[in-house]
C-alpha cells in the first residue's frame, strides 16, 4: 500500500477535523438550503392540506431589488456596520487577550468578566432584555447621549493635531458603539488567549537575549504566529455580525417572509444575503490568507 506524503497526511487530518461539520451540514442544512432556493423562484400559496408553488422565474428577486424600498438601504447599512465593527472587535479582543494573558491576581475572575457578555447575549437572556422596558430606556438614552469624542470643541482640537478626518470619524463611531463591541468580543478573546498560550516561551526568551524590545517582539513574533488565529477571528466576526439577532436586515427578512410581502420574496432576500456574505468572506479570506504564516 502506498504511503501518504506529509502534505496528504495534513490534508487528511484537516478533513477529519472538519468531518463533523460536513456531516452536520449535509444532514441538517443542505436540504433546507436547497428548499429555500426553490422557494425563492416560486410564489408560495397556502392551500388546503399544505402549500403549492407557482414558478415565477426571478420575479421575487426583482421585487426585492426594485420594488421594495427598504431591502437595499438596510443591506447597505448592514455591510457598513460590519466594516466598522469587525476591525474594532479584532483590535479590542486582541489587546484584551494580551492583558488577560499576563500573570496577575484575579486573572480567572477577569477572564470570566470579559466572557460574561457572551452569556448575557444568548438567546433567552437577549429576549428577556429586549422585553425589559428599563433596558430599552437605558439603551435609548445611551444612543442619544453625545460621545465625549463627538463634542465640537474636542473634535476641532483633534483635527488641528493633523489627525486624518476619516480616522477621527471612525474612532468617534467606534466609541459610540463600545457596548456592542465589548459584547461581540467574548469568543474572539478566548480564541486569542488560546493562540497566545500556544506560542512557545523559547521564542520570547531568544528575542530578549537578542535585545528585542516588547514592541519588536509583538510585531516579529506574536502577530506572525497568531496570523492564523487572526484570520479565524476575522471570519467568525464577519459571520457573527451578519447573523446577529440584532441585525436589522435579518429581522427585516424574517418579517417580510412571515408577515410582509410573502414567503417567496423573503427567501429571495435570504438567498441574496447568503450570496453577498459568501462573496465578502471569499474576498476577506483571499486577501488575508496571503499574509498568514503557518508554522511547521
Amino acid at each position: 500500500m502506498k504511503r501518504l506524503s506529509l502534505s496528504q497526511q495534513r490534508s487528511l487530518t484537516g478533513y477529519l477535523f472538519t468531518l463533523p461539520f460536513i456531516i452536520g451540514f449535509i444532514l441538517f442544512f443542505l436540504a433546507p438550503f436547497i428548499q429555500s432556493v426553490i422557494f425563492s423562484l416560486n410564489h408560495l400559496r397556502i392551500v388546503a392540506g399544505g402549500y403549492e408553488l407557482i414558478y415565477n422565474h426571478f420575479e421575487n428577486f426583482k421585487h426585492a431589488l426594485y420594488v421594495d424600498t427598504q431591502f437595499l438601504p438596510t443591506f447597505t447599512q448592514t455591510v457598513l456596520n460590519m466594516i466598522t465593527d469587525v476591525p474594532a472587535i479584532i483590535f479590542f479582543s486582541f489587546f484584551a487577550a494580551l492583558l488577560l494573558n499576563q500573570k496577575f491576581r484575579g486573572r480567572l475572575l477577569a477572564r470570566s468578566i470579559f466572557f460574561l457578555p457572551v452569556i448575557l447575549s444568548s438567546g433567552v437572556i437577549a429576549g428577556l432584555e429586549a422585553a425589559d422596558y428599563m433596558s430599552n430606556l437605558m439603551r435609548e438614552q445611551a444612543t442619544n447621549a453625545t460621545s465625549f469624542l463627538a463634542g465640537p470643541t474636542l473634535t476641532a482640537f483633534l483635527l488641528q493635531m493633523k489627525i486624518p478626518r476619516e480616522l477621527l470619524l471612525y474612532v468617534i463611531s467606534v466609541v459610540d458603539r463600545i457596548p456592542e463591541i465589548i459584547r461581540a468580543s467574548g469568543i474572539q478573546i478566548l480564541i486569542f488567549l488560546a493562540g497566545l498560550q500556544s506560542i512557545s516561551p523559547s521564542l520570547y526568551e531568544a528575542a530578549r537575549v537578542e535585545g528585542a524590545s516588547p514592541w519588536q517582539t509583538m510585531w516579529m513574533i506574536t502577530i506572525p504566529v497568531l496570523s492564523p488565529t487572526i484570520l479565524a477571528n476575522v471570519v467568525y466576526s464577519i459571520i457573527d455580525s451578519f447573523l446577529a439577532p440584532t441585525n436589522a436586515l435579518v429581522t427585516y427578512i424574517r418579517t417580510t417572509a412571515f408577515g410582509g410581502a410573502g414567503f417567496g420574496i423573503g427567501t429571495a432576500m435570504g438567498v441574496m444575503y447568503f450570496a453577498a456574505v459568501s462573496v465578502v468572506l471569499a474576498i476577506v479570506v483571499g486577501v488575508l490568507s496571503r499574509h498568514v504564516v503557518y508554522q511547521d
